[in-house]
């Protein structure tokens, strides 16, 4: 079974229709699958504040997430996230590094989200990884390895961001090496938890907050997915669908998001994993993977 978790609430937004742009994805899914999914969070305004601002104010949103997160993990579902925002990882993967240990994040992003508040520019969505690896104290928790961490179609690193990477150990595999055979490597025998930014795309695809060129393309996302295990595949989060004015391409863009994440939903594993905690009661396993 799929859980669906949609972000309604502000966390760190700097454009106004972030939020928008999470809920049209989150619907299509819904009609698309027949899914009924956990909203969460009131809309807000957006702003351009410092993280220092905007990681308090999110506070609330950010646990009613990880939450959320926990719980369907330890349901024994496959969990999807929709969100406003990258940050609002800050409050899911700490979680998962929780929750399910061994797991793998393949953190697809055009930007590292690396920087600590040493490093940043004040941009709460640029700390998100090294929040979840425990370089600062979010409040949210760390506990992420950083060798379970993958930076995968990243491009646009700072100076000094770059140097807590190479210094971390954080594997990058920018858009020319993404295949299937470096994404094999990277997850080796271990579940798999995917962040998906979709500024990794070359631009035009999706419209997203910061766009960098020279990205990955759709069939590339697809292939991600097609390649990870269906049985090791635990978690996904999808962030930063700049809604636009143009219904037109937001529809457009829409439909490459569900075709690149199709087989998140279709390929359900029906085996009960390893991963699975031992406390989950038996019925409620068997319909968590029964499939859709």
């Amino acid at each position: 079974m799929i859980d669906l978790i949609v972000s309604q609430g502000r966390v760190a937004d700097r454009k106004p229709r972030m939020i928008e742009g999470a809920a049209r994805i989150a619907r299509a899914l819904e009609q698309r699958y027949g899914l009924a999914g956990r909203w969460i969070g009131e809309p807000a305004p957006a702003a351009d504040d410092d993280w220092s601002e905007s990681l308090p104010q999110a506070e609330g949103q950010l646990n009613a997430l990880g939450r959320a997160v926990g719980e369907s993990i330890r349901a024994g579902h496959r969990t999807v996230l929709v969100s406003n925002t990258c940050p609002a990882s800050i409050g899911t993967l700490p979680v998962v590094a929780r929750e399910l240990p061994e797991a793998v994040v393949l953190y697809i992003d055009g930007h590292g989200d690396f920087n600590t508040p040493a490093t940043s520019s004040g941009y709460l969505g640029g700390m998100v990884l090294s929040a979840a690896c425990g370089l600062w104290e979010s409040g949210h928790g760390g506990g992420l390895p950083v060798s379970q961490a993958v930076l995968v179609g990243t491009r646009d690193i700072d100076e000094g961001e770059a140097e807590l990477i190479a210094k971390a150990g954080v594997r990058v595999i920018p858009p020319a090496e993404t295949t299937a055979e470096n994404i094999l490597d990277a997850i080796g025998d271990r579940p798999v938890w995917v962040h998906i930014d979709w500024d990794v795309l070359e631009p035009g695809h999706v419209p997203a907050d910061y766009t960098v060129p020279d990205g990955l393309l759709p069939e590339q996302i697809r292939m991600v997915f097609e390649t990870i295990p269906a049985d090791r595949l635990l978690g996904v989060e999808l962030a930063e669908f700049d809604a636009t004015t143009d219904e037109e391409q937001n529809e457009r863009a829409v439909a490459v998001v569900l075709d690149m994440v199709a087989p998140v939903f279709e390929n359900v594993a029906e085996n009960v994993p390893a991963h699975v905690p031992a406390n989950v009661p038996g019925n409620l396993v068997a319909r968590a993977f029964a499939g859709r």
